[in-house]
């Protein structure tokens, strides 16, 4: 019976040691990812407005004429420096949406469990879809997490709420060569579906390149809107989507889609 007994304390003190370590990692791994985007958050900050007239300026902050390059905004070559899979960074004014977008062109889904850094983190940190490219696309899909410890995409779960739409109706983001703000268009709730599956696919849009199309798409969007935002998108428009984990239903996901 006492070898009993100790076995099962044995037992038990392993499984809480187990369980300690896992809750250690985790909470680490939260600090480093709020420690690591106030960083880079400070990296991005526009600088001063220049007082040099463009003719004077050289260097990266000189006007592009003619169909030269473009040229990198300031704001992103430390960024680029760090990390060239940095694709832009995105803002949601009064929200903790304010984090660098990537993409891996080796692993689709390497930021999924990756910081900017590229060190293992189970945050991640939104990444653009690698159909999709910052200066080719006319939709840009944007995946994040939708994490409990409010970070990543977590805030986009309160647009179920027309009343926090309305508070926080436009997305910024700056591609490493323009500046955009995009005001959103619907809100929706849809499943992610398995191949073979019939249904609407949201987040595939390769096959929009006629007004039809786009129409149609729009058409299955709107079905599917939480509510009436009052704001329209045509073809010619470019999109940013928005998509993160939601769930009321299977492999359910809430997509906010804006326009330019």
């Amino acid at each position: 019976m006492a070898r009993g007994k100790k076995l099962l304390s044995g037992a038990f003190l392993l499984l809480l040691v187990i369980s300690v370590s896992a809750i250690g990692h985790s909470l680490l791994a939260d600090y480093r990812t709020q420690s690591q985007t106030q960083q880079l958050a400070q990296l991005h900050s526009p600088p001063p407005e220049s007082t040099v007239p463009p003719s004077e300026m050289t260097g990266p902050e000189a006007v592009a004429e003619g169909p030269e390059e473009p040229v990198m905004l300031e704001q992103f070559h430390a960024l680029y420096e760090q990390n060239p899979d940095i694709m832009g960074w995105l803002k949601i004014n009064g929200t903790r949406i304010d984090y660098p977008v990537m993409q891996s062109g080796e692993d689709p889904e390497f930021y999924l469990e990756h910081d900017f850094e590229k060190q293992a983190n189970k945050n991640g940190v939104p990444f653009l879809d690698t159909r999709y490219s910052p200066e080719g696309s006319d939709v840009l899909l944007i995946h994040g997490h939708n994490m409990k410890n409010g970070l990543m995409f977590s805030d986009l779960l309160r647009y179920k709420e027309e009343s926090y739409y309305q508070l926080h109706p436009t997305i910024r983001f700056d591609t490493l060569y323009e500046e955009g703000e995009y005001e959103i268009i619907a809100v929706i709730l849809a499943p992610a579906l398995y191949e073979g599956q019939d249904g609407f696919r949201y987040y595939e849009t390769e096959a929009i390149t006629t007004s039809a199309a786009f129409d149609e798409y729009l058409k299955r969007i709107q079905a599917l809107a939480l509510y009436k935002t009052k704001k329209a998108a045509c073809y010619g428009d470019r999109l940013i989507i928005l998509s993160t984990c939601e769930y009321s239903q299977e492999n359910g996901r809430l997509a906010v889609l804006a326009k330019k």
